[in-house]
């Protein structure tokens, strides 16, 4: 008989039980029912721990997006570069990109009727990513797996979940050889014209004129009519 296969309480010939006494099988048992004890209070601490740490995180993420004290996407007051997306775009589908930032996330997508629609890919309530399903609704939707936040295709507003407010938009431009193009950006709820005006009134100051936006000196409003 092998050594692993000694009766309880008895040791291989010529050896002793540490000490010199014999095997206290209660001992023991009670010995590896501590361990067992202490293993898994140390693991509950580590767990608690770990579940501390990430909600208190998110917890700060939440406040900070809300409280406007993270950066929300298309906080520009300037006119960005433009920037290419893709080189066509086939109803139905969808592409990732970066803008106006190479830190900022987008996502560009073509509704069933032709139609273009961008708009920023992180969550207003705690800035997880949001990814384009076409199969749901008629027009497809933006959703959010992280607490099921689901917008509009069409407008980028909250049509379920606990988003606080609508999607940020991209604006896109499709040129005459079918790629498309990002331009500016727009704040949740923000007019496009308010948009182009705010980040393109500097830069551009002939076109915002011709649109009429507010604050185009009358000279400069003059030249973009003649233009």
């Amino acid at each position: 008989m092998s050594v692993t296969q000694q009766p309880p309480g008895q040791q291989p010939p010529g050896q002793q039980p540490p000490g010199g006494g014999s095997v206290n099988n209660g001992g023991a048992r009670e010995a590896l029912h501590d361990r067992i004890s202490a293993d898994a209070l140390s693991t509950r601490r580590d767990y608690l721990r770990i579940v501390t740490t990430v909600s208190g995180g998110l917890a700060v993420g939440g406040l900070g997006v809300a409280g406007g004290i993270l950066k929300r996407h298309g906080d520009s007051e300037t006119a960005p570069a433009p920037k290419k997306v893709t080189d066509r775009l086939q109803p139905g589908e969808s592409v990732s990109f970066r803008f106006p930032g190479d830190e900022d996330r987008a996502v560009a997508v073509r509704l069933a009727d032709g139609s273009l629609a961008g708009y920023s890919a992180v969550c207003t309530h705690l800035a997880c990513a949001v990814l384009w399903r076409k199969d749901r609704g008629t027009e497809g939707e933006l959703y959010c797996p992280c607490h099921e936040g689901v917008f509009d295709a069409r407008t980028g507003e909250v049509t379920a979940g606990p988003p606080p407010r609508g999607l940020p938009r991209v604006l896109l431009v499709e040129r005459d050889d079918g790629s498309v193009w990002a331009l500016a950006t727009a704040r949740s709820g923000e007019d496009t014209k308010d948009a182009v005006c705010r980040q393109f009134k500097e830069s551009d100051p002939e076109s915002t004129a011709r649109i009429g936006c507010p604050g185009v000196t009358g000279a400069t409003r003059e030249r973009g009519e003649q233009t």
